[in-house]
């Protein structure tokens, strides 16, 4: 199965995550990223991890904490996954 239907069927089935969105085949891996980081328990973490890699991960995590305009991660979410990605990744 291709990545992209693994992250997609990954997040339908978790879907409270992403309350917000209607057509979940819509998300990008970004968007998901997010969703699962700030509102997912670890296992959650874990899972999305072994889908999509822990390199690939970390870079759209950082790409996206790095962003001038905004970051959706809260302050406290945004510390521990950099913490955590500079160790594992």
């Amino acid at each position: 199965m291709k990545e992209k239907n693994k992250i997609h069927n990954f997040i339908k089935e978790r879907s409270y995550l992403v309350w917000y969105v209607k057509d979940l085949d819509a998300l990008s891996e970004e968007s998901i990223i997010e969703a699962v980081l700030n509102y997912g328990d670890f296992k959650d973490v874990q899972k999305m991890i072994t889908i999509l890699g822990i390199n690939k991960t970390a870079k759209i995590f950082r790409q996206q904490t790095q962003q001038v305009k905004r970051c959706n991660y809260r302050p406290k979410t945004k510390n521990y996954f950099q913490l955590y990605f500079n160790k594992y990744a």
